[in-house]
């Protein structure tokens, strides 16, 4: 018998910092859901980049909850209607019927007096490092018994204009043998531009050494760590060199084919990447039930899985496309159609070199580029002009018009990957085959005229494996030293709470300025305030 597995269902989205239209995210979300599947996932976890304007992101709280509170009830309302609790009638569109359904999820039809009907899915938690957010969504909320949260940021001063942030949660099964599985979770949004494959690869050690779900001071009680002496890291998001060094290695192929050869040979990111060893001396020092308990406290905990969902900003390219270029073509018969371009995917160059995302696999990829669209206001002209005129509608929803923007390569910027059950697992319970994640779907939504960006989702079936399952036997711990849950690839930045704690103190204060002095809100505020203070003045002025 096959160990029972969790309905996993993830999406990633840049959101260029708007609200989004509920009905037509919903249309488009109710379609992802029912993809190779006919039920309702156990959890949902939406990875949401550039979620709001920078102030409101620093700032955080409930500035935020106006656009957390839309992504809820596209998923309840996208979800209502796979149980059939929507809008009954043949032939009603998903559209047409959105209010009713809002009624119907709010209140029995909007009926004075009605019971509030119960929404398919609960906001279990909602998380951000600046601009950077994880929500995470069950139907069972009860189903979780620990929920522990970790962030990082690689902006100036460790700020968290782009960041990581994660959710690492115990989830229990119920039934008559229950089960019990531990999952990491992280959102990321890793470095743009085309040329900075470096940072990119930089922000992902960042993350292995950074994103810590637990202080490693408290972790180690008995260790007496030295003052922290480094000062803020560099910014880490497109602009500075970063605290990086080039660690000696075979050299790998160049695939790129927009690279020339020579200046491949010059480009040192053809090297492995990995964080300066500045507390090498404090690892040299620790013991080995050290180094497990700090080994607990990252993304490559031995005991949980790890699911990561981002714009992570890796490129076909490291040079702006020269004016004339061929893009990619969503057209099966055009000579320039997608999958060609695929091998020049930077992504899984750097994977399968080992030079970034560590033991992490990911879904072939059969969908085509999800940046960067200029969305058009009219047909003429779009590239899916055609589509357009002939008054296509995906999910119900008309075709947005759009081209790609003439200064970027087109690429898959939005990707989701995971750690795959451990090689060491044997079979469970008499079952024929060792356990794995099962896949079910990995697609992107259609243009949306609120971003650059497509939305990416992921949906598989995820065996509960608990600690003892997973836990790698000591007699094989040569064998696998390869994985990343048997040696860190790089060693945990044992201050990493502490700089991430002065880094929100910058952001709480830039956050701010920006809001008093760059919206509309923060220039009544400011008005309101001065005013107070000249009647203030003015009335004790009197006496």
């Amino acid at each position: 018998m096959a160990p029972s597995t969790l309905d996993l269902f993830m999406l990633t989205f840049n959101c260029a910092k708007n609200l989004i239209n509920v009905a037509v995210f919903a249309s488009h979300l109710h379609s992802a859901l029912s993809q190779n599947a006919t039920g309702l996932p156990d959890i949902v976890v939406f990875s949401l980049q550039e979620v709001a304007p920078i102030s409101y992101a620093f700032i955080g709280s409930y500035l935020l909850d106006p656009f957390y509170a839309r992504y809820e009830e596209a998923l309840n309302l996208a979800s209502a209607r796979i149980l059939g609790t929507s809008l009954s009638g043949e032939g009603t569109s998903f559209l047409s019927g959105l209010h009713h359904r809002q009624e119907e999820l709010h209140g029995n039809g909007g009926a004075p007096g009605a019971t509030p009907r119960k929404a398919p899915y609960t906001l279990v938690r909602a998380k951000n490092v600046g601009m950077t957010a994880i929500l995470l969504f069950a139907r069972d909320v009860e189903a979780f018994q620990r929920i522990d949260e970790a962030e990082c940021g690689f902006g100036a001063a460790d700020m968290g204009n782009k960041g990581a942030v994660g959710l690492r949660v115990t989830w229990g099964s119920g039934g008559s043998s229950p089960k019990t599985a531990e999952l990491t979770f992280v959102a990321a949004h890793l470095a743009a531009m085309e040329w900075n494959l470096k940072k990119r690869n930089a922000n992902w050690g960042r993350i292995m050494s950074g994103l810590l779900f637990g202080n490693p001071k408290d972790a180690l009680p008995d260790v007496v760590f030295p003052a922290h002496k480094g000062g803020p890291t560099p910014d880490l998001t497109g602009d500075g060199e970063g605290n990086m060094r080039v660690l000696p290695s075979e050299e790998a192929p160049n695939t790129d084919n927009s690279v020339d050869s020579s200046e491949a040979e010059e480009d040192d990111s053809q090297q492995p990447l990995l964080p300066l060893p500045h507390h090498d001396d404090i690892h040299a020092q620790l013991a080995p039930e050290h180094h497990e308990r700090l080994q607990d406290l990252s993304v490559f905990k031995p005991s949980s899985y790890l699911f990561l969902a981002g714009d992570l900003n890796y490129r076909i390219s490291t040079t702006t496309p020269p004016p004339g270029s061929a893009f990619p073509s969503f057209d099966p018969e055009s000579p320039d159609y997608f999958p060609d371009f695929l091998q020049r995917d930077q992504l899984t160059q750097e994977r399968l070199a080992g030079r970034a995302f560590h033991g992490l696999s990911e879904t072939p990829i059969t969908f085509g580029p999800t940046y960067k669209f200029n969305v058009q206001n009219e047909a003429a002209g779009a590239t899916n002009e055609a589509a357009v005129r002939a008054g296509a509608a995906p999910n119900g929803v008309p075709e947005v018009p759009w081209r790609f923007a003439a200064h970027r390569w087109p690429g898959w910027c939005d990707r989701v990957l995971y750690l795959d059950v451990p090689k060491w697992v044997a079979a469970q319970d008499g079952a024929a085959e060792k356990p794995a994640i099962a896949v079910r779907a990995y697609d992107a939504l259609p243009v949306l005229r609120s971003s650059d960006h497509r939305p990416v989702f992921w949906r598989a079936s995820v065996p509960l494996l608990g600690p003892d399952a997973l836990r790698l036997p000591e007699r094989d711990q040569a064998k696998y030293a390869a994985d990343p849950r048997a040696n860190l690839p790089v060693p945990i930045d044992v201050h990493a709470w502490e700089r991430r704690a002065a880094a929100r103190r910058r952001e709480i204060f830039v956050g701010w300025s920006a809001f008093v002095w760059s919206t509309s809100e923060g220039a009544l505020l400011l008005a309101t305030l001065v005013a107070l203070g000249v009647g203030a003045w003015w009335w004790f002025s009197r006496g």
